[in-house]
């Protein structure tokens, strides 16, 4: 692939140009093993940023990180049976330990469920040992047999997986929406990407959970992507791995659980929300580099004079924690350096040249908007602050507006068809909420249940497909 910049534009070939901004941003490069990515330094950076948010407010609700091994016996894969059904045909398996065939199986994790609660079993004996509340963050392996994307499918990709354990039902259900609503916000508040909140459906849910909310959202190709799901397991995983405690009642019961996460997908979809024919837009809050400086000059004499201005801007900014990168390479022209800061999304730009230093101003880019203006250096670091909290609200309201746009309510199969067809995104529809309906739906159409919003009225009237009466409101898509 060419060392330049963009060759397609976005809204021609969506699937190139993501291809693209992914491999020369550098955020990451396909690995030798089927379905992997290498995690370039500038995509773990943009990871590591989204853990530190999310792991802030994780351990603040009380939940304390553990690691559990990625290896699992196949009997414990097994011990839950709609679970391991929903699985199988992802697991790795290691069959061999050296030259020696294994006695049993070894499952390389596609999800921790099962080697997790076989410990819960062993740690939880009474009421006292609850809430158990632990997060993991790993690595995760399902085999792909579909087409494969960076960060939105791949073989193996990087995640956090919440467990919680309780003594009622209740507890469990608070603990469900209490990080749906943390996820909410760090997609919304940090990603800038609207989402919708609700329950997925019967076919749709987490193998062997009693119900799963989620974030659903829309890329701009009108499929839509899952950010985030908090599942309510019910007791069914503690009747299968006997996780009991004594009660304040004196009689043993089984703990209700919950398990959530999150994954290197949200990189993915920041990367086709944000981005453009130029490469990345980056969310102040989360870019790596939040300031990038280039200094211009011409004459060997005027060489320090601007680096000495533009690196006492630099750390003055950073002694406010704002993360900034003064680019003083010789090697590499300003107009190459712009080219080359704009490909990797960095929020702001700053120009600093003779004009600059002698009028103690700064010239501002602004990322999002492609746009100049021209700043008063003592008001600087005031102004960078209001142009991230701008470039953030730009950012969200455009990708509301894309959302809004694609998202078409129908009352008719017709109509849903010629939707999915032609405009794509989400789809609404008055729907009976039947399994058989809606396995139909998606052999008929090849969309799915995405989600069944909280916040809506009973409806009036049949469903759309089959005709029984509707018991609730749905958002159909294709998804990713």
């Amino acid at each position: 692939m060419s060392e330049l910049g963009i060759t397609v534009k976005k809204n021609e070939d969506f699937a190139e140009w993501y291809t693209q901004v992914v491999l020369k941003s550098g955020l990451a490069d396909y690995a030798p093993v089927h379905g992997c990515i290498v995690f370039r330094e500038y995509g773990y950076a943009i990871w590591e940023k989204i853990q530190r948010i999310l792991d802030e407010r994780i351990k603040e609700l009380g939940h304390k990180n553990v690691y559990f091994p990625l290896l699992i016996p196949e009997a414990l894969l097994r011990k839950e049976e709609e679970h391991f059904e929903g699985f199988e045909p992802e697991v790795a398996w290691v069959t061999m330990g050296g030259d020696k065939d294994l006695g049993e199986k070894l499952a390389i994790r596609p999800t921790s469920e099962t080697i997790m609660y076989y410990m819960f079993s062993k740690w939880i004996k009474s009421w006292r040992d609850l809430p158990l509340k632990i997060n993991q963050w790993c690595n995760i392996v399902r085999w792909e047999i579909k087409s494969t994307k960076p960060f939105i499918r791949t073989t193996e990709f990087l995640w956090q997986e919440g467990h919680t354990c309780h003594e009622t039902y209740e507890e469990a259900e608070e603990e469900v929406m209490t990080m749906l609503e943390v996820y909410r916000d760090l997609v919304e508040n940090y990603l800038a990407i609207p989402v919708i909140m609700g329950k997925k459906s019967e076919g749709e849910k987490f193998a062997g959970a009693l119900y799963t909310t989620a974030l659903e959202t829309l890329m701009p190709d009108g499929k839509a992507l899952q950010m985030g799901t908090s599942h309510h397991l019910g007791q069914n995983f503690a009747k299968a791995f006997d996780i009991k405690f004594m009660g304040r009642d004196g009689e043993y019961h089984y703990v209700w659980q919950t398990s959530w996460g999150v994954s290197t997908r949200l990189i993915g979809a920041v990367v086709m929300v944000h981005g453009d024919d130029r490469g990345l837009v980056l969310p102040p809050k989360i870019a790596p580099i939040q300031v990038v400086i280039i200094p211009i000059y011409y004459k060997e004499e005027d060489k320090h004079i601007v680096l000495e201005y533009a690196s006492n801007i630099k750390k003055e900014l950073e002694e406010k924690k704002i993360t900034v990168l003064l680019d003083d390479r010789e090697e590499r022209t300003p107009g190459w350096k712009f080219n080359e800061w704009e490909l990797k999304g960095v929020p702001l730009r700053l120009e600093i040249g003779l004009k600059e230093v002698r009028e103690n101003k700064v010239t501002v880019f602004r990322r999002d908007l492609l746009k100049r203006i021209y700043v008063e250096r003592d008001k600087l670091y005031n102004k960078v602050l209001e142009l991230f909290e701008d470039i953030h609200r730009t950012l969200y309201n455009r990708a509301k507006k894309m959302m809004d746009n694609m998202t078409t309510r129908v009352d008719t199969l017709e109509e849903f068809k010629r939707v999915l067809e032609k405009k794509r995104g989400f789809v609404v529809v008055k729907w009976c909420g039947e399994r058989d309906c809606e396995d139909d739906i998606k052999a008929e159409t090849g969309a799915t249940v995405r989600v069944i919003p909280f916040e809506q009225a009973p409806p009036s009237g049949n469903c759309f497909y089959c005709g029984r009466p509707a018991r609730c409101i749905a958002y159909f898509a294709k998804a990713y």
